[in-house]
């Protein structure tokens, strides 16, 4: 049983499974790169036990793609929103190409 959860926890793109050290490895970014996305608002870090922050790879996917623009000149803030606005874009896609009544 606890295998099983631990295994579902490895499948879960939202499990917050890696350190602001490790993300930012993962990232080739700087932890006060992280934490300026996330007091832009882009991404919301959970919080372990002793209150260190803990990344999803859904969170590291979006932290990437504002990464990607802040190396190519983009600032930090102006990055963050981009992505934002590209997401909101994407989910009101999907959502008009929903049939009538199913959400």
């Amino acid at each position: 049983m606890a295998e099983e959860k631990q295994h579902s926890r490895l499948d879960d793109d939202d499990y917050p499974a890696f350190t602001m050290g490790r993300a930012a490895d993962l990232l080739g970014a700087t932890p006060a790169f992280l934490r300026a996305i996330g007091e832009a608002g882009l991404i919301t870090p959970l919080r372990s036990e002793g209150g260190h922050r803990r990344y999803s790879r859904r969170q590291l996917r979006v932290a990437a793609r504002a990464r990607r623009l802040v190396d190519q000149g983009t600032p930090i803030d102006a990055a963050c929103r981009i992505v934002a606005l590209e997401d909101q874009l994407e989910e009101a896609r999907r959502v008009s190409n929903e049939p009538d009544g199913v959400k």
